[in-house]
């Protein structure tokens, strides 16, 4: 008997406080989503690894994919262009087009030829922006981006960074994919803006 009590309270309790925790844990999942939405880009004006300018204006159309990185991350951002290949040629074959941007978040190393190279291991459907840091730092955290140099013994270093592939459509904020989300829910997001 004290044990079916005892379930019966447990039962209770657990019920209550789902109720008060739902609305709470659904709110702050809005939050973050309007924390995000909220990053705009800014205006900007740099150039590709092939020399042509880019402007916010090139983040225009159905669906465009923005993936700020470095050529010397050992893991997230090989990773990271890797899928988006992957999703680049499952939209080709639906004669669909993704505008895919790999900026550079580490200009200092990261020089356009660098980044030619780089991109080229991936496929033919990236264009690589780099140039002068401070523009492109401007660029990385109106976009939400935040990044930090740690320093190895030898004195290299790497960088730590957040790395969302962020979706646009028509040069405004619509979504993100995480590291989390696999290839299929990946195209399943992409494909709502094509």
């Amino acid at each position: 008997m004290k044990l079916k009590t005892s379930l019966t309270i447990l039962g209770g309790c657990m019920v209550i406080f789902i109720f008060i925790m739902l609305p709470i844990v659904l709110s702050v999942q809005d939050k973050k989503e309007d924390y995000v939405a909220s990053y705009t880009g800014s205006s900007f004006t740099l150039t590709d690894v092939n020399n042509n300018p880019i402007t916010d204006r090139s983040f225009q159309g159905p669906a465009t994919a923005l993936f700020f990185g470095f050529t010397h991350c050992p893991d997230i951002c090989p990773m990271t262009l890797t899928k988006l290949k992957i999703i680049s040629e499952q939209l080709k074959k639906d004669k669909n087009k993704l505008k895919i941007f790999f900026i550079s978040i580490d200009p200092e190393r990261d020089t356009p030829e660098l980044v030619k190279d780089y991109l080229e291991s991936f496929g033919d459907q990236f264009v690589g922006i780099t140039g002068d840091p401070e523009k492109i730092f401007k660029l990385s955290r109106s976009w939400g981006i935040l990044k930090e140099k740690i320093f190895t013994e030898d004195g290299e270093y790497t960088l730590n960074h957040s790395s969302p592939i962020i979706l646009l459509q028509d040069g405004k904020y619509v979504a993100t994919i995480s590291q989390q989300d696999d290839i299929k829910k990946s195209l399943k997001k992409i494909k709502k803006y094509l």
